[in-house]
């Protein structure tokens, strides 16, 4: 196939196209640069145009004339992933959803709404409107579209108590556009979510979600101080299985983390202080408080809902999950990540086997989430990287010891994963976008079927710009 961008561009000059070279360039990028490995590969990477859609049927409208002119299609909301997720490798149309933020309806326990809305507007908006929040959501709250979180995200802010985002319940109901001759519209639930939740946009595009929704609190925001990681390790996971204790958030930042990257915080801290963030609810501090007493080795240093401290630490969240990385590289730029998991029940001996191999080049960061009722923990573990050589190794002793990474250094859906393929990823694929337009080059299983893994994966038709 070869792309007729000019013919596509000109049957979509009715819709809202981006003239800006500079903004074209903008958009065509997300925060790959976490990655200096993606950084060093996809830096050139730029689309050939964007389009903002404002309503399902412009969506529909561009798919077609794109699949008319075989023009690759890659769906953006803002950017915030950190995978490469929304980055068009084949250069083609970048769809833009963020003019898409219709909130259709908030009824008791659910939301309806278009791809496009912030998550804290989506927040905002339901708990003006019902009292009610979203159960999850991540660290770039602010920043981050629904439809984005849930094509690109796992999990996050709210996983300690109510799972990942693909568990069962954590999404309702998907509304999705094929990429066809004839796009149709597809009404997903149940076992048929998991086609596109956390596809990248390689098989379909998301216009509408359906979401559940919790009880909102004015959430007590905390940090409590520790001389020992291990204690604070443990007390993060103990407030997390007090079954009469809600919690959002539980999160442990090894030293000196908090120290020498969290700027609002070094003052109440130094150089060996490992932290706990925390966001309880308030009815359940007094049970928090008594927890704490029983623990001498904790010491709470802020509390949001009584803050004496001379510069406001800012949302405690906005430490924690992706955010630490961005915190770290402000300061140290040769700072990367991984993502790990650390699975029960074996959790803690492996953090402690990876720290005693790798300390102080990889600084535990570890998020407490929920599965199948026990916790366990995600570390999003900060590395100082030498070489992609050293940052390949650091990755193979972590799966010799038996944790698992999900290599947030590729850009492909397996190679981010399990390094399996998804069998209804791939199916529906094969049935909603039978050219293979729709982002391209992050699928492997599309592209090559007979992969082995021993080596990155690299999309041929990377486009240069």
């Amino acid at each position: 196939m070869t792309a007729n961008v000019t013919a596509a561009k000109s049957a979509l000059s009715h819709l809202d196209i981006e003239q800006s070279a500079s903004a074209i360039k903008a958009k065509s990028r997300d925060f790959f640069w976490y990655s200096p490995v993606l950084k060093d590969r996809l830096d050139h990477v730029v689309a050939d145009f964007v389009v903002s859609p404002k309503s399902e049927s412009d969506v529909i409208e561009v798919l077609k004339v794109c699949y008319e002119h075989d023009v690759p299609v890659t769906t953006r909301g803002s950017g915030t992933g950190n995978y490469a997720q929304a980055m068009p490798l084949e250069g083609g149309c970048i769809l833009h959803l963020a003019g898409m933020d219709r909130i259709k309806e908030v009824k008791p326990g659910r939301v309806v709404c278009e791809p496009g809305v912030l998550l804290k507007d989506l927040d905002a908006h339901c708990i003006k409107d019902s009292g009610q929040e979203i159960r999850m959501f991540s660290s770039t709250w602010a920043t981050a579209t629904i439809g984005g979180f849930i094509a690109g995200g796992s999990g996050g802010v709210g996983s300690c108590t109510w799972g990942s985002l693909r568990d069962l319940g954590n999404i309702i109901r998907l509304r999705v556009i094929t990429m066809e001759k004839k796009p149709r519209i597809l009404e997903f639930g149940g076992e048929e979510l998991a086609r596109v939740s956390h596809a990248y946009g390689t098989n379909g595009i998301i216009t509408e979600v359906e979401m559940p929704l919790t009880t909102a609190y004015e959430w007590t925001e905390l940090f409590v101080a520790f001389d020992d990681f291990m204690a604070a390790m443990v007390f993060a996971e103990d407030v997390a299985n007090e079954d009469g204790i809600l919690i959002k958030l539980s999160t442990v930042f090894e030293a000196p983390i908090a120290y020498d990257y969290f700027q609002r915080v070094q003052p109440h801290v130094d150089k060996h202080t490992h932290l706990v963030a925390l966001m309880v609810a308030p009815h359940s501090m007094d049970g928090f408080i008594t927890l704490v007493a029983r623990r001498p080795e904790a010491t709470v240093i802020y509390r949001s809902d009584n803050n004496d401290w001379v510069r406001h630490p800012g949302r405690v969240f906005e430490y924690g999950w992706n955010h630490t990385t961005l915190r770290a590289l402000k300061v140290d730029p040769s700072i990367t990540y991984l993502q790990v998991r650390y699975g029960y029940p074996d959790h803690r001996a492996l953090v402690e086997k990876i720290r005693t191999q790798f300390y102080p080049e990889v600084l535990q960061h570890l998020e407490a989430i929920r599965e199948a009722g026990k916790i366990w923990f995600a570390g999003l573990s900060l590395v100082k990287f030498t070489t992609e050589e050293r940052l390949d190794e650091i990755i193979r002793i972590h799966e010799e010891t038996g944790a698992m990474v999900f290599n947030p250094h590729r850009y492909t859906l397996e190679e981010g994963g399990r390094q399996i393929v998804d069998d209804r990823q791939l199916q529906f694929k094969r049935e909603a976008d039978p050219k293979g337009l729709l982002n391209p080059g992050k699928m492997i299983a599309w592209d090559d079927p007979d992969w082995d893994y021993s080596r990155m994966y690299t999309y041929p038709k990377l486009q240069v710009g």
